[in-house]
């Protein structure tokens, strides 16, 4: 694995750090291929439920490495392309903790996510538009399908950014952080859920994403079809804690095994010191 992608597990939760800070996490074409290898890894790796991805040095990613591109390497679609990390959705939750920049492709990297927690101080822009380079990570996609057709077009002609409330407010992020907790938030947050039954997590999450390409017959006899195995093996026996008197008046708490002891706060890991903000002066912004 690159050095520039820094992978750590912790109980049920992976942690994927782009470490590029100097950078500000741009993608070059290296990197783009090494983190499509962890997102593969994590994939297979059965004892990690949930990812969370980040960036290093106080930014998440600031798009493709426009030096890279400027010196005649072309960069890889990252989702046009089989080999690209935006390829297709990822098979299990990823989370993407955003903290400063998420423009350009970064925005795209932020899309692919599940679900999105941004710093206060995040700036989610499309700021490859002033350099005439057209997005191919799946923006121009997944953002409206995200934000409506309105608000998309406006960030994609005007290269405006959005702010960490901002995006809450129109569906762009899901949570809320202060500057500099956003890593730590997504992680209790993929915590809690890796501590749902998987089988059902999983099916529903399915049926989500294929329904945008059925008709409405179609979707609803897809979600019953994926929900068959979680019917068989999980509805039961969560009915029965149910009925023995856990989650009442809608408490939501971890159930699976090996979540409590995940759940223990991570000292100065690789990951967690990578994460801290850094200087990057004198780097451009893309």
């Amino acid at each position: 694995m690159s050095d520039t992608i820094l992978v750590e597990r912790q109980g049920p939760v992976t942690t994927i750090l782009i470490n590029r800070p100097h950078a500000r996490n741009a993608l070059d074409r290296e990197t783009s291929l090494a983190l499509a290898a962890a997102i593969r890894d994590f994939e297979r790796d059965d004892e990690s439920r949930v990812a969370v991805l980040a960036g290093a040095g106080g930014h998440f990613c600031a798009g493709a490495d426009l030096k890279e591109l400027a010196s005649g390497i072309d960069y890889l679609p990252w989702a046009g392309s089989a080999e690209g990390p935006l390829h297709r959705p990822p098979g299990k939750p990823v989370i993407a903790a955003v903290a400063g920049y998420a423009c350009a492709g970064g925005l795209g990297v932020a899309l692919w996510c599940d679900l999105r927690v941004a710093e206060r101080g995040a700036s989610f822009a499309v700021l490859s538009r002033r350099w005439g380079v057209p997005m191919s990570d799946g923006t121009t996609v997944r953002l409206p399908r995200l934000v409506g057709m309105s608000r998309a077009l406006d960030m994609l002609l005007t290269a405006r950014s959005v702010g960490g409330e901002e995006a809450v407010a129109i569906g762009l992020a899901n949570r809320l952080a202060e500057d500099g907790c956003a890593l730590a938030d997504a992680q209790a947050l993929a915590r809690q859920i890796a501590g749902f039954p998987p089988i059902a997590m999983l099916s529903d999450r399915a049926s989500v994403y294929a329904q945008a390409d059925l008709d409405h017959d179609a979707a609803i006899a897809r979600e019953l079809e994926l929900a068959t195995e979680a019917r068989a093996r999980e509805a039961r026996q969560g009915a029965a804690r149910f009925a023995a008197g856990e989650g009442r008046h809608g408490a939501v708490q971890a159930t699976a095994s090996g979540v409590a002891a995940a759940a223990v706060q991570a000292t100065a890991s690789g990951v967690a010191a990578a994460a801290e903000p850094a200087r990057t002066d004198g780097v451009p912004r893309r």
